[in-house]
């Protein structure tokens, strides 16, 4: 489990390379004083956000196979309602040479996201300041969300974006298996809980 910050650090450190980890210092920095702003993350949270945000984003990566990542894969990685960033940034981050769009309506929200893109260099990496029914669907090679929507709305309002090969990450808290056990049979077999890293009560909703 990663429970303090030196924890979170060590294991995003094993992730990435010496600039991977510069590029999420800077973010981090950039979440703190833009939180003085405009509330980005709960104010409790500061003191812990490389634990309770980066790392917590960061371990997506490891819910999708390498193919998903790779240069070959099909389309952007696509993170809805990406709020300060949490997780698709970090996602951004961690994988500057692979397309990432961010989608978020909130115009402070995106003011803040392409500013952070711009002071990190994320050529690859854009924003959609739009709700996701407004945005023009392509495939997507994988689909992130963290406190975007229930489930199944989740999954609906995401279908013009997925394709057979498109992988879902999806932190979902204590709600995981919850609102996994909510959908039809069907849709409920192509998806599985995977535990969080960062709390021992919090599940991840996986399509890899």
């Amino acid at each position: 489990m990663i429970i303090t910050e030196d924890d979170a650090r060590a294991y995003v450190a094993g992730l990435t390379d010496a600039e991977g980890m510069a590029r999420l210092e800077q973010f981090a920095a950039l979440v703190l004083a833009e939180n003085q702003r405009q509330n980005l993350i709960a104010k409790a949270t500061e003191p812990h956000i490389w634990q309770r945000h980066i790392a917590d984003s960061a371990q997506l990566l490891e819910n999708v196979s390498r193919e998903t990542l790779g240069p070959n894969a099909q389309g952007p990685w696509l993170d809805l309602g990406s709020g300060p960033g949490f997780p698709g940034l970090v996602i951004a981050a961690l994988c500057p040479n692979m397309p990432v769009v961010l989608v978020e309506s909130r115009a402070r929200r995106v003011e803040f996201l392409e500013s952070a893109i711009a002071a990190l260099g994320l050529r690859k990496c854009r924003v959609e300041g739009q709700r996701l029914e407004r945005v023009e669907p392509f495939p997507a090679r994988a689909i992130s969300a963290r406190a975007f929507a229930p489930l199944a709305k989740l999954l609906s309002l995401s279908a013009p974006f997925s394709t057979r090969q498109t992988a879902y990450v999806l932190p979902k808290g204590r709600s995981a298996a919850q609102e996994l056990e909510s959908l039809k049979p069907s849709i409920r077999a192509m998806f599985h809980v995977k535990h969080s890293l960062t709390d021992p009560d919090a599940g991840i909703i996986v399509k890899a």
